[in-house]
């Protein structure tokens, strides 16, 4: 009798469980967004993850930059912020594969930054590996960087971001991805990345109940 009971409320446990995990997904998400066909949402109930398809050569992804500490200042540890870089068109890989690099060695943030900033600050040519070269000894990357950087070690996994980007049929940057299948782009606030940005924050805070 004792183990039939026991049996019936781990039963009832599981349950219970998978009943929670459609809960979140039901609620009504405010915000202007589409769903990805294919892509199931994702929330556990204590973290959400935001990706962000960008670009080097984006500036509307260099002006978004600057509003991320404002999104992110918004829910401390219930977010989850992940940048997948892609290049458009014959625009170089290699700030992509520098930024991932930098991501190894635990400088991902001031890398992007720095590279942003060559770009669209200095005019610097950020497809050439010297100049990249140059821009991570800026943030205290060496010797280490410029070899794994010229030998491609990390040309395969921007070539998985370029994959994700079609698989989740991105069209163009910065477009992010909110709970798993959550789309919206600055087209659906007129290319305002004010406007952008609070739709941003409308929709995690829906999914996140805040």
């Amino acid at each position: 009798m004792m183990m039939l009971k026991r049996v019936l409320l781990a039963v009832i446990l599981l349950l219970a469980a998978s009943l929670s995990l459609p809960a979140f997904a039901a609620q009504d998400i405010k915000g202007i967004y589409k769903t990805i066909e294919g892509k199931e949402f994702k929330y556990d109930g204590k973290t959400v993850e935001a990706v962000e398809f960008m670009s080097f050569f984006c500036g509307g992804c260099y002006l978004f930059e600057q509003q991320l500490p404002i999104i992110k200042g918004n829910f401390a540890k219930k977010l989850k912020w992940r940048i997948v870089p892609v290049n458009w068109g014959d625009s170089s890989p290699k700030p992509a594969e520098a930024y991932f690099l930098a991501v190894d060695a635990g400088k991902g943030e001031e890398m992007k930054k720095a590279i942003f900033n060559a770009q669209f600050v200095q005019k610097r040519n950020i497809g050439s590996i010297e100049v990249l070269e140059s821009i991570a000894a800026e943030v205290g990357l060496g010797f280490d960087f410029s070899r794994r950087l010229r030998a491609g070690e990390k040309a395969a996994e921007v070539k998985k971001g370029m994959e994700m980007a079609r698989e989740y049929r991105v069209e163009g940057t910065p477009t992010v991805v909110i709970a798993g299948n959550l789309m919206t782009t600055p087209r659906e606030t007129g290319q305002d990345l004010e406007e952008f940005r609070k739709n941003v924050v409308t929709i995690i805070k829906s999914v996140t109940g805040k």
